[in-house]
């Protein structure tokens, strides 16, 4: 009797309990990658899956543009406007004596520009160069291919630094390591600064321009890039602060030109997508030409002439001087001077330095 007291005394509440107690729900989380979050009930069903994984993290080249995207668009108003010369180089600069001499002129230009150099760090070159040149190397260079975006990225890491190195660089400007100035620093400063707007060639239905679209594939552009947005100019472009930040923001138009293309005999990259970018977000903010001459009347394997040592003298800096650039949309009363100028071959820097202080770094000598 006892016994059976004790039972009852035992069993009765906890039934009453479980009669009442709604059913309770079991939350495990799977171990694999991505993690999913599995809830199963007593009854044994389950519910939908719901993915809860976070975004891939970000590689140094995004984390970079994303930082960079975010500075000032403008300099500090009572800092002095600043240029700044941005080297895209393999290995070293075989020019750069004649570079220093451009920088160096005066003590006062020291404060007006700064320096940034983009290399290939799987090849040898001067481990600090000299002078100026000295320690401006850019972290994060990588390896750049010629019919590849790869030479995007690079021009694209390079505008990062300059934005978050210096908040007064004011202009920039991409050189490639064969170009050599035209005139002194202070008529390019002069020149550059009092311009509101970037310098880059686009130009609009050249020959082959729509094999050049289609190179990624006959539909890989669009939507984002139509055939009719699709526009060429030179690799070598200076662009206003504002522009530098539009580039560096950019993840739309650069998805498109950041595919591989199945046809490299069309595939040039570096002169599609910033004429196409600056065309289809701000052409107002444009003129459409480079300040940087090249010669294209004699193509080598696509390459433009290279000027030789016997080349260089005092005629062809002139004829380099009075010659006017290109405009891809005719350009008005514009004539604009060319203050840069490539290809010139290495060995050439002797003669160049026999003629820099008199003829090309001499703004007297202006025709």
């Amino acid at each position: 009797m006892l016994a059976l007291y004790f039972i009852l005394l035992v069993c009765v509440p906890l039934a009453i309990v479980m009669t009442f107690t709604a059913p309770r729900l079991a939350i495990t989380v799977a171990v694999t990658q991505p993690a999913f979050l599995v809830i199963q009930n007593s009854n044994k069903t389950l519910t939908p899956r719901q993915v809860i994984t976070s975004p891939p993290p970000l590689d140094h080249d995004e984390l970079l543009l994303r930082q960079a995207s975010k500075v000032g668009p403008n300099p500090p108003p009572k800092s002095p406007k600043k240029l700044a010369f941005m080297f895209l180089t393999t290995t070293s600069l075989p020019l750069a004596p004649i570079w220093e001499l451009f920088f160096n002129q005066t003590s006062d230009h020291k404060l007006l520009y700064n320096v940034y150099i983009h290399v290939d760090p799987t090849q040898k070159h001067e481990p600090g160069l000299f002078g100026m040149f000295h320690n401006r190397i850019i972290p994060s260079s990588k390896p750049a291919y010629r019919h590849t975006p790869t030479l995007i990225s690079a021009a694209r890491r390079l505008l990062a630094h300059a934005l978050l190195d210096d908040p007064s660089n004011y202009m920039f400007i991409l050189l490639s390591p064969s170009c050599i100035p035209l005139h002194s620093f202070n008529f390019t400063y002069k020149s550059l600064v009092s311009s509101t707007k970037s310098f880059v060639e686009i130009l609009k239905d050249e020959p082959g321009w729509y094999d050049r679209w289609a190179a990624r594939g006959r539909y890989t552009m669009l939507p984002e890039v139509r055939p009719e947005d699709f526009r060429i100019g030179s690799q070598f472009w200076t662009f206003t602060r504002a522009h530098a930040r539009m580039v560096v923001s950019d993840v739309k138009i650069w998805s498109k030109f950041n595919k591989p293309c199945v046809r490299k005999d069309t595939c040039y990259p570096e002169e599609h997508y910033f004429p196409t970018l600056l065309h289809m977000r701000d052409p107002q903010g444009c003129v459409y030409a480079t300040l940087t001459h090249v010669d294209w009347r004699s193509v080598n394997d696509c390459h433009p002439w290279t000027y030789k040592p016997l080349e260089v003298g005092v005629g062809l800096i002139q004829k380099l001087r009075s010659a006017r650039p290109r405009y891809g949309n005719g350009g008005g009363t514009r004539k604009d001077p060319f203050l840069f100028a490539r290809k010139f071959s290495p060995a050439g820097i002797s003669p160049l330095m026999n003629i820099a202080r008199n003829v090309i770094l001499n703004d007297s000598t202006l025709v």
